[in-house]
C-alpha cells in the first residue's frame, strides 16, 4: 500500500504541473499580463520602493512565462513518469523499487524550484508580489504546491518500502 500511496502522490505532483502549464497556455494572454504587472512594480503601495529592479518589458514578461512553462512541463514530464515507474515497481526487490525512485525525485525537485525558486523567491521576494491581491493569490498558491511537493519528497525518499 506504501509503494502505490508513493506512485499515486508523484503522479499528482507530475498532474497538477501538466494542469497549470495547460490552464497557462490556454490563457497565455492573461498568464503574461500577469506576470508582466508583478514584474512592473504596479500598485505596490506597502514597500512602493525596490531595493532591485522593476521593469514593464513585456519581452522580459514572456521569457518569465516561458521559463515557467518549462518548468511546468518538466515537472509534469517527470511527476508522470515518475509515477508510472513506482507503480511498475510496486512489486520489485528495494533495490529496484529505490532505482524507480529517480524521476519522481527530480519532479518534486523541480517543483520545489518551480514554486518556491520562482514564484516565492523571485516573485513575492524579489518582486515583492505580495503587496497586490494577484500576487498574494498566485503567492499563496505557490506555497502550498511547494509544501505539498516537499512533503512528497520527504515521503518518498525517507520511507522505508
Amino acid at each position: 500500500m506504501i509503494r502505490l500511496t508513493k506512485a499515486a502522490l508523484v503522479l499528482a505532483i507530475g498532474l497538477h504541473a501538466l494542469f497549470y502549464a495547460l490552464q497557462n497556455i490556454a490563457n497565455v494572454d492573461a498568464a503574461h499580463l500577469a506576470l508582466n504587472y508583478v514584474l512592473s512594480g504596479t500598485d505596490h503601495e506597502v514597500y512602493s520602493r525596490t531595493a532591485f529592479i522593476t521593469t514593464a518589458n513585456p519581452l522580459l514578461a514572456w521569457i518569465a512565462l516561458g521559463l515557467v512553462l518549462l518548468g511546468e512541463f518538466a515537472v509534469a514530464f517527470f511527476g508522470i513518469k515518475g509515477g508510472w515507474d513506482l507503480f511498475r515497481a510496486r512489486a520489485a526487490s528495494a533495490a529496484e523499487y529505490h532505482d524507480a525512485k529517480r524521476a519522481g525525485i527530480m519532479a518534486a525537485g523541480l517543483a520545489l524550484l518551480v514554486w518556491f525558486g520562482f514564484f516565492m523567491t523571485f516573485g513575492a521576494a524579489f518582486f515583492q508580489m505580495w503587496q497586490t491581491q494577484l500576487g498574494t493569490g498566485s503567492m499563496e498558491g505557490a506555497f502550498m504546491y511547494a509544501m505539498a511537493s516537499a512533503i512528497t519528497l520527504l515521503f518518498v525518499v525517507l520511507t522505508d518500502d
